[in-house]
């Protein structure tokens, strides 16, 4: 595995940081969305697709 390294703008919570990520662990196929209004994020939107 790679490791990031980034910063995380001041908005941006522990609790938001640590479900970000666990979505990003967890996901096989799909995409994650980060809505953020005025400067903050407000939700984080994830979209798994299975295939079959």
């Amino acid at each position: 595995m790679r490791e990031i390294t980034f910063s995380v703008p001041n908005s941006v919570s522990e609790e938001k940081l640590k479900q970000i990520i666990h979505y990003l662990e967890e996901i096989k196929f799909g995409s994650i969305t980060l809505v953020i209004h005025d400067g903050k994020v407000v939700m984080v939107e994830k979209l798994e697709k299975t295939k079959i």
